[in-house]
């Protein structure tokens, strides 16, 4: 058994025995912590807000999870989780992950393509971070869709990507992937063909804000009320 010096660190030190180790980054984290350790935090904020947004909901679920590093913050606050992305590398990755961690923060986890089939299931919220900027123009629709058709009548959607101002700034891999990167308003105007309540938030760094749109680096729409 490890001692600690202080006892008030004993806990921490007993958890880390009962693991057999300490739990490994997701693969997206790891490459975040290699590269640049502050987009963690980043991320870490953007799953927060999701998080204090569908506290207290009963069914949730993500529509490309990656490797599912930042679920269980999701997870702390609904009652289940369920991850979904069309890369079964991630779903592999998040299915190992799982297996560590505080059996409080469990979550589901499936390979799904919303671009090809609508989400199976039935939820009370749902949420994608940093998706749609991937999806091309012309098939953003069928991506919404496909989400929404498993909302229940009264079901709500969180949506957040990188904002077309913040390309000026994006690395030349970033850039490749970003084939439809929105303003706030943009991003807005889209979902509400499908919402008649939409709520624009702006994110620069770890900070989420109301602030003027145009110098976001990132947006968020809180989406509610299915038309």
């Amino acid at each position: 058994m490890i001692l600690a010096k202080d006892p008030v660190n004993q806990e921490d030190f007993d958890i880390l025995i009962s693991q057999g180790g300490s739990v490994s980054l997701g693969i997206m984290a790891n490459g975040m912590w290699f590269a640049d350790p502050k987009k963690l935090l980043f991320s870490l904020a953007r799953y927060k807000f999701v998080a204090k947004m569908f506290e207290g909901r009963k069914l949730a679920v993500e529509i490309g999870c990656s490797d599912a590093f930042f679920a269980p913050i999701v997870a702390q606050s609904v009652e289940k989780l369920t991850v979904t992305d069309f890369d079964p590398a991630f779903i592999d990755q998040a299915d190992k992950q799982k297996k560590r961690l505080n059996p409080k923060w469990h979550y589901n986890s499936f390979v799904h393509d919303i671009l090809k089939a609508p989400l199976p299931g039935t939820y009370d919220v749902a949420f994608s971070l940093d998706v749609m900027e991937h999806i091309p123009k012309e098939k953003e629709d069928i991506y919404l869709q496909n989400i929404i058709s498993a909302l229940h009548e009264t079901g709500e959607l969180i949506i957040g990507m990188p904002s077309l101002e913040s390309q000026a700034y994006a690395s030349p891999s970033s850039k490749i992937g970003h084939v439809n990167c929105k303003s706030g308003l943009d991003l807005k105007k889209t979902v509400e063909k499908y919402f008649h309540s939409v709520f624009l938030f702006s994110i620069n760094d770890e900070v989420v804000h109301t602030g003027f749109n145009k110098l976001a680096h990132y947006n968020l729409v809180l989406c509610a009320h299915l038309k």
